[in-house]
């Protein structure tokens, strides 16, 4: 069943079409890829998705529900939560701290509440250390809970923006290139991440990648993108040997 329909989506930003009428499903449960060249739109696509850009036509939805005109805050609490090329973190916060402001999102709590520091309040309070500790111990970063986020390596920054984003309780997450950047030791540790996280907190994983091992290694379903618009999709071994994936790269290279 496809918890995110994608149909023939759009964008333009004056005379330049960023996307061009793609359609896509992906399947409650697998982790789908979004691959490229630089430049095939791919970012612009999980714009979209996430309500930072309004496609200029087409339709988007979640479990049947459509997201277009929904602003990036509504589309969050409908259930999709995101990473970033570039790591976004409250740096001077600690580690625990940045899990549990994803956690907002869910929590009942109000001001008053905190102000009063009434029992219900510190009953959430302590169950949300614990659930963020959970996930902590999960990217193996609970030894570091007390530290700057700043402070820490630039693979465990990474971990810990997924962290956070999953502390949302999302239904589907977008990894927006998770390994960027990442020696080899950090990008095992992440596909064996990747491979068992929709199982572990119950999520849809869709994910942007440039590292094709990672994608071949954990994808189950592979969209391609270039100039903008959808070339290809399939299986691993179908996305290997397909001949418009393998031009768009330049290379069989690229691809196995």
């Amino acid at each position: 069943m496809a918890i995110l329909e994608v149909k023939d989506i759009t964008k333009q930003f004056g005379g330049l079409t960023a996307n061009k009428d793609i359609t896509m499903d992906v399947e409650e449960g697998k982790i789908t890829a979004v691959i490229g060249p630089n430049g095939a739109g791919k970012t612009t696509f999980f714009n979209m998705i996430t309500g930072v850009y309004q496609p200029t036509s087409g339709e988007i939805k979640l479990d049947g529900k459509s997201l277009i005109g929904l602003r990036p805050d509504e589309v969050a609490k409908k259930g999709i939560s995101r990473t970033f090329q570039n790591i976004r973190l409250f740096g001077e916060m600690s580690v625990i701290e940045n899990v549990l402001v994803g956690m907002h999102t869910h929590l009942k709590t109000n001001l008053l509440g905190i102000f009063l520091n009434l029992p219900f309040t510190k009953r959430e309070e302590a169950n949300a250390e614990k659930e963020a500790y959970r996930l902590l111990e999960y990217f193996d970063l609970h030894h570091l809970l007390n530290e700057k986020a700043n402070n820490l390596s630039y693979g465990a920054q990474r971990k810990l923006e997924i962290a956070r984003a999953l502390a949302t309780k999302p239904k589907l997450i977008l990894l927006d290139e998770p390994a960027a950047g990442m020696n080899p030791k950090e990008t095992k540790e992440l596909t064996d991440i990747i491979k068992t996280m929709g199982q572990q907190f119950n999520v849809t994983v869709l994910l942007i990648e440039h590292d094709m091992k990672l994608v071949m290694e954990i994808s189950e379903h592979i969209v391609v993108l270039d100039h903008g618009e959808k070339i290809a999709e399939g299986n691993p071994e179908q996305i290997r040997t397909n001949p418009k994936v393998i031009e768009a790269y330049l290379g069989s290279a690229a691809v196995h």
